[in-house]
This record gives C-alpha cells, sequence and structure tokens, in this order.
C-alpha cells in the first residue's frame, strides 16, 4: 500500500493519489480518526483521498507531513457487514446478462456471490459506491441516462455497484429492488453504508416493505400553524427562488452530503454582521429579487449581495421609506420589505437580528438543493420564525458592499490542477485568454460557461476515456466533453468523474457566485501560497506530484 502523488486540488486542498484501493481506505481512514490540523472534511474516492484544509498555510503544512505518510503495512479496520435483500426483477438485467456473457442468471449469482466493499459515498446522501471481489459484472452506463430512478433500485455502472437512497435520474444499469432505507435522519448513523463497511447482497422473492425512500425529509417551518410565530417574517412573494442559508455542513462528505450554505458567503456574513448576528445565523438568499416579506413584531434587517432596491411599505401598502442596501434598519410590525430585480449581480441575502429559528438538520439551516437536505424553499404564505437575538454584538453601521460584479468582465483567479494533465500545453492559454459566458443553465451547484459567442472556443482534451470518480472542491473548473467549464458552487457533488483544469480561490468564489446569466467571465492563473499572477501562468503547471 503506497502513496503514488499529491496533487494541489486549489490552495486549500490536496488530492492524494494511491495505488490500490486498500490504500485508499488505510489513508482515509488514518486521516479521519486522527484529522490533520486544520482538516475539513476527507472524501475517499476510487484512487483517491481528497482532504480540505481551512487554510493555505494548513494545506501547506498537511503536504509535508502526508509526504511522510507509511501506509506499508497498515490495516484497514474491518468496517461493519450490511446485508441487503434484493430481488432481482430490474429493467436492465438482461441487457448486463447479454454485456458479461453471464445471462441474466449468472448476473444474479455473480452479484451475490462475492462481498462487496463500499469504497466512497458520492452523488447524493446515502449512495455508496460499492467494488466486488472480481470484475465480472463491470459494464457501461447506459448511453441515455434515466431522467427518474426509483429509490431503492439496485445497479451496476463501470465496476461499482450501488442502491439509490432516492428518486433521482440516474444512467446506471437497473438489475433489481430492495427495501433498505439508504439514508435516515432518524438514525444514529443516518448512511445505511459507510466508506469501509462490506455489503453482502441476498436473493429473495419479495420485499417485507415497499422499496423505501430515503427519509431526506426537510425542516418543517410554522406556514401551517399560523399562531405558532409571534416574531418573524410571513413571506407574501418569495421570486423566483429564496432560500434560508448559513455557513453550511462541512465535514460529511463521506456521507455524499455537500457542504451547500450561502453562495455567496462574504454577503451573507456581512448582513449577520450588520444586524448584529453571529457569523452561522440563517439568512434568506434570494435570486434576481422579487422577494416580499412581511414583519412579524418589530424586527431590524439588513440587505447585502447584489445591488437591488428596497422598498417598505405600510400594511395599506403605502410606500414608507427606501433603505441603503448594506446598512441595518428597522422592519416594523406589519410593514412589508420588497426586494427589487439587481441592477448589478445575481444574489441578495436578508438577515433579521436574532437569525431565522428552523429546525437544524445535519447541523445547518441550509437548503441543499441537489439532496434536499434542510428547509424546504420559501413559498408564499410561509412565515419563518425569528430566534430572540441573545448576541452581544451591536448592531452594526453600514459598510460599503462586498459586491465585486460590474457591468463588465469579472476578474476570477484560479489555480491550475489537480489534473490539468488531461488537457493539452495550449488548454491554459485557451482557458485565460478568452472570456467565458455565464450560461442561463447555471444554478447553486454549478455555473456552466461556454465561450464568448463569435470569440471563444471550448477546451479540448490530450486523453480519450473516463477519469475515475474522485473528490471535488467548491470552486473546481469541471470540463465535461463539450469542452465547456462548469464552476462548482455550493451544492456541488461531492465527488465528479470530468477532470478538472482548475480551481477557483476561495476568495473568488462569491463573486463567481454573483456573476447573472448572460454575464462574462476572465480568468487569471495565480500562485497557491501568494495569490499573485504567474507570469508565464498558461506554459506553467503548478499541480504537484511525489514518487511513491
Amino acid at each position: 500500500m503506497s502513496i503514488t502523488g499529491i496533487r494541489w486540488a486549489g490552495p486549500r486542498a490536496l488530492l492524494v493519489e494511491l495505488a490500490d484501493l486498500n490504500s485508499v481506505l488505510a489513508f482515509h481512514q488514518r486521516v479521519q480518526a486522527a484529522p490533520l490540523p486544520g482538516q475539513l472534511d476527507a472524501i475517499a474516492a476510487a484512487a483517491t483521498v481528497l482532504v480540505k484544509f481551512a487554510s493555505q498555510a494548513q494545506a501547506r503544512g498537511a503536504r509535508a507531513a502526508v509526504e511522510q505518510f507509511q501506509l506499508e503495512g497498515a490495516r484497514k479496520v474491518g468496517g461493519r457487514e450490511v446485508t441487503i435483500e434484493v430481488v432481482y426483477d430490474g429493467e436492465d438485467l438482461a441487457e448486463v446478462g447479454r454485456l458479461t456473457g453471464l445471462g441474466a442468471d449468472g448476473v444474479v449469482a455473480a452479484h451475490t456471490g462475492q462481498l462487496w466493499t463500499a469504497a466512497f459515498g458520492g452523488f447524493a446522501p446515502g449512495f455508496a459506491y460499492l467494488v466486488g471481489g472480481n470484475n465480472s459484472l463491470t459494464v457501461p452506463r447506459r448511453p441515455t441516462p434515466r431522467t427518474a430512478v426509483p429509490a431503492g433500485s439496485v445497479a451496476l455502472g463501470g465496476e461499482f455497484s450501488a442502491v439509490y437512497p432516492r428518486q433521482s435520474p440516474g444512467g446506471w444499469q437497473l438489475i433489481g429492488r430492495t427495501s433498505a432505507v439508504m439514508w435516515d435522519l432518524e438514525r444514529e448513523q443516518p448512511a445505511l453504508i459507510r466508506p469501509g463497511d462490506t455489503v453482502r447482497y441476498v436473493a429473495v422473492d419479495s420485499l417485507t416493505e415497499p422499496p423505501g425512500t430515503a427519509l431526506i425529509s426537510t425542516a418543517e417551518t410554522d406556514a401551517d400553524r399560523p399562531d405558532a410565530v409571534r416574531s418573524g417574517l410571513e413571506i407574501l412573494q418569495p421570486g423566483l427562488q429564496s432560500l434560508l442559508q448559513d455557513l453550511g455542513r462541512p465535514g460529511l462528505g463521506d456521507l455524499g452530503v455537500s457542504a451547500s450554505g450561502a453562495a455567496d458567503q462574504q454577503s451573507a456574513r456581512q448582513a449577520n454582521r450588520l444586524v448584529g448576528n453571529g457569523p452561522a445565523a440563517a439568512v434568506v438568499e434570494n435570486l434576481l429579487g422579487g422577494l416580499t416579506v412581511r414583519a412579524m413584531g418589530d424586527q431590524v434587517a439588513a440587505v447585502t449581495g447584489a445591488a437591488a432596491p428596497l422598498e417598505v411599505r405600510s400594511a395599506e401598502g403605502g410606500l414608507l421609506r427606501r433603505p441603503d442596501p448594506c446598512a441595518p434598519f428597522a422592519l416594523l410590525d406589519g410593514e412589508s420589505l420588497t426586494v427589487g430585480a439587481p441592477t448589478l449581480g445575481l444574489r441578495t441575502y436578508l438577515a433579521v437580528r436574532g437569525g431565522f429559528d428552523v429546525p437544524l438538520v445535519l447541523g445547518s439551516r441550509s437548503t441543499d438543493t441537489m439532496s434536499g437536505l434542510g428547509p424546504a424553499p420559501l413559498a408564499t404564505g410561509t412565515r419563518v420564525p425569528v430566534a430572540p437575538a441573545t448576541e452581544r454584538t451591536a448592531v452594526g453601521h453600514p459598510e460599503p458592499s462586498a459586491l465585486r460584479v460590474g457591468a463588465g468582465t469579472t476578474e476570477l483567479r484560479i489555480t491550475l490542477g489537480p489534473r490539468e494533465d488531461w488537457f493539452p500545453e495550449e488548454a491554459a492559454q485557451v482557458l485565460t485568454q478568452q472570456q467565458w459566458q455565464v450560461s442561463d443553465q447555471s444554478n447553486r451547484i454549478g455555473v456552466r460557461l461556454v465561450p464568448d459567442p463569435g470569440h471563444g472556443r471550448p477546451l479540448e482534451r490530450s486523453r480519450t476515456g473516463e477519469l475515475a470518480s474522485e473528490g471535488a472542491v467548491a470552486g473546481a473548473l469541471q470540463v465535461p466533453p463539450s469542452g465547456q467549464p462548469v464552476i462548482f458552487l455550493a451544492d456541488h457533488p461531492i465527488t465528479g468523474g470530468y477532470p478538472v483544469i482548475a480551481v477557483v480561490i476561495p476568495e473568488d468564489l462569491p463573486t463567481a457566485a454573483q456573476v447573472p446569466p448572460g454575464g462574462r467571465v476572465r480568468f487569471t492563473v495565480v500562485d497557491s501560497a501568494t495569490l499573485e499572477p504567474l507570469p508565464q501562468a498558461a506554459n506553467d503547471t503548478i499541480s504537484e506530484r511525489i514518487p511513491s
């Protein structure tokens, strides 16, 4: 067992390459049992472990420590063995039998006749990638993914087997179904299978219960109990999208749970600071304005982020005042606040003194749009309670806006890697010497980019084939076969199978989250230690490797 390489994945994360699955599990277990200074998360994958840190200095210190790791002789402590009963009647069972040459009965025998090991999580909470004892069931994914795979579906994709924890799109081959509940927030350990566990599939004729949907219940608000909220906000109009967000739920990557949280954490922190909250208090994140709320009880509020007009009206609808953004203001009982369409930027953040008081889900009040964890999106009639103000911090003074998005091209700093070697040398020049336009298909999962119409071109790869799924950080510039990069944002998948050519530095992620559809961005490669531009960035490679 050995480490074969270490690559930078942005200035605050290391992608550690390992020789085999046993090495992955041993390394992952080591850093989970004894976290490195500043370690935020460690995400195991097929042949790598991604380790994230709170700062650049801690990441660099950890790199020096990891280079000295000796995994030879390390023994993986056995995880639990989980038994999953399966009815083998999947839509793709016959096709898998044809692809493998085993026939349908042979597929069932091969699937139940070997012990599977959970290598890593990803895709969705409770989704575990299982590796078998042999490669007899290695099959390609479907050429056209299904738009909806039922919860409890047992599937094969590449060398892996898995159970879908909830209904979701998917391109794996379906061979059966189970009633095992893969994710349940009522359990002490929500995930039925964790990395390092082993799984034995058992064929049965019928299931004792219907295929179980994952219990990814959202945090309930008091919208259905009007008398329960005495101090808070009532949503009169949510706009295109309004979500409750805080600083997220980091550290759960090995369960397939993304950190989520405010897309522009700088603006969310500023809004909380202005009303005297701690930085982790929940705020409302609104997309493109159109939000109107009514105060239940006297409140102190602030709106930050995108530059949007604000109006406060009386209970009768008369205009009372136009508060300044990035400044605290009173919103008295019965008054309504409207956040208009932004003139610059994309997302606004509304904080109220005391913070929004909805139940915590895995330690956070954030809505994760990809997994469904957290509070439901705010809807007309929702009444969101506000906690009593207990922070000792005083209400703040007006501040300059933290928004760095202007009317022209937005500059974003990046560090190359970890997979820039999947591209020709000129790819860095193509990436940095042209403008990219933000697609209207962008969301909290990622900012989708297209070459500047009429002037740009997509990125090309120098390698064919697929990259084994591996952990990815927020800010990763993942490049699918189309050559059109996607910047991962707060709700991004934990793992991905497309090569990451570069990473937007954490300091610029709030800016990336504020570029609206149609806006243009340009990338500048910087040194990961100093964040200063590299004069020869287009020809330099700054991801590093160490010998095994």
